[in-house]
């Protein structure tokens, strides 16, 4: 094979190997978030105002809190602080039909995250993806009309 075959083949090598790779990697503080993370968002609780709104959750060991937000219908950013020891994350089920949304990469401890998702009237499950979290407690249920 010439000289540049083979360097063609190895960068193409190379890219199809770095491209998983990179989506697995975190930061510094061991914590990624999405880049809606990076957006300041309002401070909200259980209830949103006007179209769609804003949650902030708190992650426990092993608890999310509020564990039954209601929210209205539209954009609805949820921001998850960790205030436990462990590192934690949050997903939430069928924002469509068969498609789970979950925060990019997970929370340390001390540290928040923020997923935007769009959300349709109805009743969503949630919990935190790692490990067996969702099965010690770490799950929910939201409300959105």
């Amino acid at each position: 094979m010439p000289l540049t075959g083979r360097l063609a083949a190895l960068l193409a090598i190379g890219a199809a190997t770095a491209a998983p790779i990179a989506g697995c990697g975190s930061s510094n503080d061991n914590s990624t978030t999405s880049s809606a993370a990076r957006q300041a968002s309002a401070p909200g609780g259980g209830a949103a105002s006007g179209p769609g709104g804003s949650v902030s959750l708190t992650a426990t060991d092993y608890k999310l809190n509020p564990s039954d937000p209601t929210v209205k219908s539209g954009k609805v950013t949820f921001t998850e602080k960790n205030a436990g020891q462990v590192t934690h994350s949050l997903e939430i089920e069928n924002v469509t039909p068969g498609h789970d949304q979950e925060l990019e990469g997970s929370v340390a401890p001390g540290h928040a995250g923020t997923l935007t998702v769009n959300l349709a009237p109805g009743k969503y499950e949630f919990y935190c993806p790692i490990d067996n979290h969702k099965q010690m407690g770490m799950e929910g249920e939201i409300t959105v009309k």
